[in-house]
């Protein structure tokens, strides 16, 4: 069982209108085999697994309105207290912490910059079997217009500990748990801004990132699978990176080691 820090990612899924599809597509771009999925009372909610570890999961869209999108959600340890937290700090409960059978206790907020995420206190459902390897998730970060207010709203409810990453000539702030000292070893959460070389319309998101061998073969299967590329690959400190999105719309990010040194 993996232990997570309060306000850390412990669990993703995504949100699409056939899941069948959503099985072939990430069946065949990260090896993920799935469960059978559960009942109708629960969603028919389906769990992806990397060499038979719970990695994510896969839920057919109740609401043809709803987003296509990958859900991010963040450990706690009692999601009604963190819902009240949030409240206090000028977000929005988007939906009231709800028990999950016994699997856990679900909730989805919204930032006062308007990316939603949930919470996620666990019961029989820990989270993550497996992190930070190869075709696992790996990183998240939430994009925003709204700095200020958003830099202190997740101070508020989950004391994360920033630490600025401008080196880049990109205003990026990291955020890591409260109790250890700031930095990229500690960090579990990114934030980056929506500039004026985004979209106008794009709205305040999170974005959730896997890992995986090779960026641009991985990024080449995606197209060949019906998907789409929304930021080529390029290298980072951290790694070389793509934004993508599957066949059905949902978007995410993928990473793997630089294919060039950085500069010493």
């Amino acid at each position: 069982m993996a232990a997570f820090a309060e306000g850390a990612p412990c669990w993703v899924d995504a949100s699409l209108p056939d899941v069948e599809a959503g099985k072939r597509f990430y069946g065949e771009l990260f090896g993920w085999t799935f469960a059978e999925g559960a009942g109708a009372e629960y969603g028919h909610y389906t769990q992806a697994y990397s060499r038979g570890r719970n990695v994510a999961a896969l839920a057919p869209k109740p609401d043809g309105r709803m987003p296509t999108v990958w859900g991010i959600y963040l450990y706690t340890t009692d999601a009604y207290a963190c819902a009240q937290r949030i409240r206090a700090a000028g977000g929005q409960m988007v939906m009231d912490p709800m028990p999950v059978g016994p699997y856990g206790t679900a909730a989805m907020a919204a930032d006062p910059g308007g990316a939603v995420f949930g919470l996620w206190q666990p019961g029989t459902h820990h989270g993550f079997d497996a992190q930070g390897e190869p075709y696992t998730y790996c990183w998240s970060e939430v994009y925003t217009r709204a700095r200020d207010a958003v830099d202190v709203f997740y101070a508020k409810v989950f004391g994360y500990v920033p630490q600025d990453q401008d080196d880049a000539g990109v205003e990026y702030r990291i955020w890591s748990p409260p109790g250890t000292a700031p930095g990229t070893n500690t960090a579990v959460l990114g934030r980056s801004l929506i500039t004026d070389a985004f979209p106008e319309a794009m709205p305040a998101h999170f974005l959730a990132y896997f890992a995986v061998p090779d960026c641009d073969q991985s990024v080449a299967m995606v197209q060949r699978l019906g998907g789409r590329v929304t930021a080529d690959p390029f290298d980072t400190p951290y790694g070389r990176i793509a934004v993508v999105a599957d066949n059905q719309g949902a978007v995410f990010g993928l990473l793997s080691e630089p294919r060039t040194k950085p500069d010493a």
